[in-house]
């Protein structure tokens, strides 16, 4: 009996405690035939913004060779700047699912 394949399909980290970003986002993701894990590997993540440890966990994930985009209010100019710098693609929440699903289809 042959298992399946688990890499067949391109995984997307999603990393927020938002639960209505969570759906809509896995909604997007899943759209795009892209399964959705809490845990890398990955082939993109996704990271809410919300401090510092967010900035430090861009990094890392950056370093660690996995495109990151990144989201936060855009009254937060200061930590959607500080993702840019750490290497990710940052937008407003208002704009992550379009990136997202522009992400995606690049990628997929």
């Amino acid at each position: 009996m042959s298992s399946p394949d688990a890499s067949a399909d391109p995984v997307l980290l999603l990393e927020t405690r938002d639960l209505v970003f969570r759906a809509r986002l896995e909604s997007v993701a899943h759209a795009a035939r892209w399964q959705v894990s809490r845990v890398p590997p990955a082939t993109l993540a996704v990271v809410e913004l919300n401090g510092s440890a967010a900035i430090a966990r861009v990094r890392a994930l950056v370093a660690g060779g996995i495109p990151v985009l990144a989201f936060g209010p855009h009254v937060e100019a200061d930590l959607l700047r500080a993702a840019r710098e750490a290497g990710a693609e940052a937008v407003p929440n208002s704009q992550v699912e379009a990136a997202l699903r522009r992400r995606l289809e690049v990628a997929g």
